[in-house]
């Protein structure tokens, strides 16, 4: 909510500004505003404004943009679908037996405890390579 405001607010005082820019320069260009120190410096602050509210407005939607779209980080994403990718070829290496890939993921956890999760995947998948050798 914070970051549309900011949007809605920049974006209304971005086309205030510009309007404004555009009747003082087009004065300025017809002849009908005498250009004076006065009119210099306002066309000056004028542009500083408007290319200052320009640039934190698209400052803004490019963060929002990049910003995760869900609360969960990308790191936490990548470790569930490491994990899930990995119990998917331990359950597959053991022929579907997913209760025998479970206990020796229990076991795993119990000779190996505060591990993380892939790790005790990773373990009794490199324990049963070496069975296999």
């Amino acid at each position: 909510m914070g970051n549309q405001v900011v949007i809605l607010v920049g974006t209304f005082v971005l086309v205030v500004t510009g309007l404004l820019l555009g009747y003082v320069l087009s004065q300025l260009v017809l002849g009908y505003l005498p250009f004076s120190l006065l009119t210099l410096l306002g066309t000056i602050s004028l542009v500083l404004i408007f290319g200052t509210l320009y640039y934190v407005l698209f400052w803004q939607l490019r963060r929002e943009q990049l910003q995760p779209n869900s609360p969960i980080a990308t790191s936490e994403v990548d470790e569930e679908v490491t994990g899930n990718y990995l119990k998917n070829r331990l359950i597959a290496r053991l022929s579907g037996d997913v209760a025998a890939a479970e206990r020796l993921i229990e076991q795993a956890k119990q000779n190996y405890p505060g591990m993380p999760e892939n790790w005790y995947c990773e373990r009794v998948l490199d324990d049963l390579d070496r069975e296999d050798r």
